[in-house]
C-alpha cells in the first residue's frame, strides 16, 4: 500500500492582449523527494505596474527570485519565515535599482501573489492587485485583498506593491487544504474584465485545466480587456496524511538496538562504555573502527519501541542536530553507512557538564559566569537562526570542554518550525512538558507556544544559579503550576543569596526571568549587554528597595547603634535632671 502524498495539477495561460509587450510573469515549481515534504509546491504570479519604467523586469525578478531562493532556505524554517525573508530582500533590491537606474519610486514595481502548498496547508503571500481565488465544493471566493485605492470611478492607484517602498508590508495567511481544492491566480487584465460568477461557471464546466485557462482568457478578450492577461490554475489531487513525516517512514522498519555493553560492535562502532542511561535514552562512548574516531552513540529506550510519538521525537533530534553547525552546539555526525537499527552519532566531548562545574565552583567570579553565558547565548542564537527552539536548556544539557568551550547538547525537546508545519509535535500540553520544571519557561505550563523568549528564560535561570547558587524563585518550580500559582511566585533578589552581586546585574536577571514573557528582553543580545554594562533603570531601583531587604545585617547593626545612642542620650538627660 502506497503512502498518500501531496499531488497537484497545474495549468496556465498568458497573453499580451492589446499591449505591445506582456509585462505579466508567472511560474510554478513541484520539487522532488525531501523538498516536496519540507518546502512544498510553489506557484507565483506577478504584474509589472503600468507606468513603471521596468515593470516587466520587476515582475520577472519577483517570480524567478522567489522560486529560486525559497528552495535554498533552511528546511527548519517555517514557510512564513522563509517567504518574508526572501520578499524583503527582493523588495529592497527592486527599490534600490528603481532609484539608482531610473531615479524614480516607480522604477521597478510589480504586484506579486504567491501560493505555497506544504503538507496539508496552503500559505499565501500577497501584495498589490493580482489575485488568488479558491473554488471548494462549488463555493468560489477571493482569498487575497487588493491593495488599490480608488479615488473616483475612473481614477485609482496601487498603494502597496513590490519595489515601491523601502519597507515591505506583505499580506500573509495560511489555510487548511482539502483534496479537490482549485486555486486560480490572475492578473487584473483577467479579473477586471470577468465577474466571479462567470469565472466560477468556467471552472466547473470541465475537468481539463488547460481548457479552463484558455476559456477564461478568451472570455476576457471578448469582454475587451485592455491589459495583459494571465491566469494560473492549481488543483489539489491528493494530500498526505496529517501526521505523515518522511523521517518516520524512512526509519519505520528499523528495529530498536539491543542493550549495548562494552566490547559489542554495531555498524563498525565498538562500544567502550555506557556514559548515561535513563528510562528514555542511553548514551555510549564508542570507537568508530571505520574512521578511527572516538564518538558518542545515543540510542532510544526499548521501553518505547511501540510509541510512534517517542520515535518521532528521537528521530527529530538527529534531524535538528545535523542542520546546526556552530562551535557552541554539539555536532551530530553524518552517517556514512547503512544503519541496522535506530541510533545517531555525535562528536565525543572531553569535559564536564555545567552541573559538574557548578559543584566544583560554588562561588565563581561573575566575569567567568559572563563568559559561559555569552557562549551559551551564541549557541542558542544558532538554534534561533534556524527557527528552532531548544526548550530544555539546563546545566545538565551544557558541556564545558577541557579547552573551556561551551557546547549545548541534547536535542530531544527541540521544536523545529518547518517540521511543525508538516507534523506538529504535541509538546505544548501540561502533561507533556518536554523541558525540566525548574528551567522551563512558565508559558509552557499554561499550554502556550514557546518563543525565543522561552529559551531566554531558561538561560537567565542558569545565569542566576551560577551567580547565586540557587533558583530565582527560591524553591523548585511548582508541579503543574496554573496561572494563579505562577502569579504568586516572587523573584528572590540576588542580595539575599550573594551580597556581592551588583544591583544592575540582578536587575537584568530579574527582567529575563519575568513570569510574563512580554516583560523579558526582546533579544538575547540585550540581556547579555545588561549583564556586562550597568543599566541606569536598574540602578535607580535601588532607592525603592528597603535597606532591610538589601542588607539585613547592616540594617540591624544600624538599628542597634541607633538604639544604643538613644539610650545614652536618655541617660544623659536623666543625669542632668
Amino acid at each position: 500500500m502506497t503512502t498518500p502524498e501531496l499531488k497537484v495539477s497545474i495549468a496556465y495561460a498568458s497573453d499580451k492582449g492589446i499591449k505591445e509587450d506582456n509585462e505579466d510573469f508567472f511560474g510554478s515549481l513541484i520539487p522532488q523527494d525531501s523538498q516536496l515534504i519540507y518546502k512544498g509546491i510553489t506557484a507565483a504570479i506577478a504584474d509589472g505596474m503600468s507606468g513603471s519604467d521596468a515593470g516587466k523586469e520587476a515582475s520577472h525578478c519577483c517570480v524567478v527570485s522567489f522560486l529560486t531562493d525559497y528552495y535554498s532556505t533552511p528546511d527548519s524554517w517555517s514557510v512564513k519565515q522563509a517567504g518574508q525573508k526572501i520578499l524583503s530582500a527582493t523588495n529592497s533590491w527592486l527599490y534600490s535599482q528603481g532609484h539608482n537606474r531610473y531615479d524614480s519610486s516607480k522604477g521597478m514595481v510589480s504586484t506579486l501573489s504567491i501560493l505555497i502548498l506544504k503538507s496539508t496547508t496552503a500559505h499565501i503571500f500577497h501584495i498589490g492587485d493580482s489575485r488568488i481565488y479558491r473554488l471548494r465544493k462549488g463555493r468560489f471566493e477571493q482569498i487575497t485583498r487588493d491593495h488599490r485605492i480608488w479615488v473616483s470611478k475612473e481614477k485609482n492607484y496601487l498603494n502597496r506593491a513590490m519595489g515601491i517602498e523601502p519597507r515591505l508590508e506583505v499580506d500573509y495567511k495560511s489555510l487548511p487544504l482539502e483534496t479537490g481544492d482549485l486555486f486560480l491566480m490572475t492578473t487584473d487584465g483577467v479579473h477586471d474584465f470577468i465577474d466571479e460568477k462567470t469565472i466560477s461557471q468556467h471552472l466547473q464546466d470541465s475537468e481539463d485545466l488547460n481548457s479552463m485557462a484558455a476559456k477564461l482568457l478568451h472570455q476576457c478578450i471578448i469582454n475587451k480587456s485592455d491589459d495583459n492577461l494571465t491566469c494560473q490554475l492549481i488543483r489539489v489531487d491528493s494530500l498526505p496524511e496529517a501526521k505523515e513525516d518522511e523521517i518516520i517512514r524512512r526509519h519505520a522498519n528499523l528495529p530498536f538496538p539491543p542493550p549495548l555493553t562494552p566490547g559489542m560492535i554495531i555498524d563498525n562502532y565498538l562500544i567502550e562504555a555506557e556514559l548515561h542511561a535513563s528510562n528514555r535514552t542511553q548514551i555510549y562512548q564508542a570507537f568508530d573502527t571505520k574512521n578511527n574516531l572516538r564518538v558518542i552513540l545515543k540510542t532510544p529506550s526499548i521501553l518505547y519501541d511501540d510509541d510512534t510519538h517517542y520515535i518521532e521525537h528521537f528521530l527529530h533530534e538527529e534531524w535538528a542536530g545535523k542542520r546546526i553547525h556552530h562551535e557552541n552546539v554539539l555536532k551530530v555526525l553524518a552517517t556514512d553507512r547503512q544503519k541496522s537499527c535506530i541510533y545517531y552519532v555525535t562528536e565525543f566531548i572531553e569535559g564536564q557538564t555545567l552541573r559538574q562545574w557548578l559543584a566544583s565552583n560554588p562561588k565563581p567570579y561573575i566575569s567567568d559566569v559572563r563568559k559561559i553565558v555569552e557562549q551559551i547565548a551564541k549557541g542558542l542564537r544558532a538554534f534561533h537562526r534556524m527557527e528552532m527552539l531548544h526548550q530544555d536548556l539546563k546545566p545538565e544539557n551544557i558541556m564545558l570542554t577541557q579547552q573551556g568551550v561551551i557546547k549545548i547538547i541534547d536535542f530531544g525537546s527541540v521544536k523545529i518550525a518547518g517540521i511543525a508545519e508538516i507534523t506538529p509535535l504535541d509538546n505544548d500540553s501540561d502533561d507533556n512538558i518536554l523541558g525540566t520544571f525548574n528551567y522551563s519557561a512558565p508559558e509552557y505550563f499554561l499550554g502556550q507556544q514557546g518563543t525565543v523568549k522561552s529559551d531566554q528564560f531558561s538561560l537567565a535561570v542558569i545565569s542566576y544559579e551560577m551567580i547565586n547558587g540557587g533558583l530565582p524563585f527560591g524553591v523548585d518550580m511548582l508541579e503543574k503550576p496554573n496561572a494563579n500559582k505562577l502569579a504568586k511566585l516572587n523573584y528572590v533578589p540576588s542580595f539575599h543569596k550573594n551580597t556581592m552581586v551588583p544591583l544592575w546585574i540582578d536587575g537584568a536577571l530579574k527582567k529575563a526571568t519575568s513570569i510574563n514573557p512580554s516583560l523579558r528582553y526582546d533579544n538575547l543580545s540585550e540581556f547579555l549587554y545588561d549583564l556586562s554594562t550597568p543599566n541606569p533603570k536598574f540602578l535607580t531601583a535601588k532607592e525603592a528597595i528597603p535597606l532591610i531587604e538589601r542588607n539585613p545585617l547592616l540594617f540591624w547593626k544600624g538599628l542597634s547603634a541607633l538604639l544604643l545612642l538613644t539610650n545614652f542620650f536618655l541617660l544623659y538627660i536623666v543625669a542632668k535632671t
